[in-house]
């Protein structure tokens, strides 16, 4: 018989642990060897369950899982790590790629697709989930090209700052402020100021220098 899969779970909360075990334990050809809720405690348990995979949570309290991802594969080459965060912003998914996990999984996803992409990574192959796929398609697509002007109110409301505040910053009307905002929610074809204010906060870091804009 092929021997199960040997599975360490990497998260802060114990609930969240204790729920994944026994999904995961329940599973034929799986089995959870051990849990970490920290940094220290994940090398521990690498170390002594000799784990094929990791299951990684990004967000915790001592330590970002995508940097504990990057030292765990440069002491354990061969260990495999798959995400599993609430996050699906394509930065973090970029980012724990690039740090060598070969797979990520937001937390609501169905057992089965956290079974599925486990099976897909230990075959050597990587796994996104469809939603993943589908932002980081989205966030690929190449831009509209906005003005100098366009960018750095762009960028202002990324921060937080409302229209008076960036009009008094740039030395403009509220009605050229407010103008402006128009033409930017219409060249990236989005249909209220709630999803403009969401665009400028996900992507306010793409337009913090605006030196270099058409």
């Amino acid at each position: 018989m092929t021997a199960p899969t040997r599975v360490l779970l990497v998260d802060d909360h114990p609930l969240v642990r204790e729920g994944l075990k026994a999904r995961l334990n329940a599973v034929p050809g799986l089995e959870v060897v051990g849990e970490a809720g920290n940094a220290a405690e994940a090398f521990a348990h690498v170390d002594q369950a000799q784990p094929d995979l990791v299951l990684m949570d990004i967000g915790m309290k001592d330590v970002n899982g995508i940097e504990l991802t990057a030292e765990l594969l440069a002491s354990h080459p061969k260990l495999h790590v798959l995400m599993l965060s609430m996050y699906d912003n394509p930065e973090y998914v970029n980012r724990a790629m690039q740090a060598g996990a070969r797979g990520y999984v937001l937390k609501d996803a169905p057992s089965d697709e956290i079974v599925s992409a486990i099976d897909a990574i230990t075959a050597g192959q990587t796994y996104l989930s469809a939603a993943i796929s589908g932002r980081l398609l989205r966030s690929q697509t190449p831009r509209p090209v906005l003005s100098l002007r366009e960018s750095q109110i762009l960028a202002a409301l990324g921060k937080g700052h409302a229209s008076r505040q960036i009009a008094q910053d740039l030395a403009l009307s509220v009605r050229t402020v407010e103008t402006h905002r128009q033409n930017i929610r219409r060249k990236l074809n989005l249909e209220g100021q709630a999803e403009l204010i969401k665009y400028a906060v996900e992507h306010c870091r793409d337009f913090g220098d605006t030196s270099t804009v058409a």
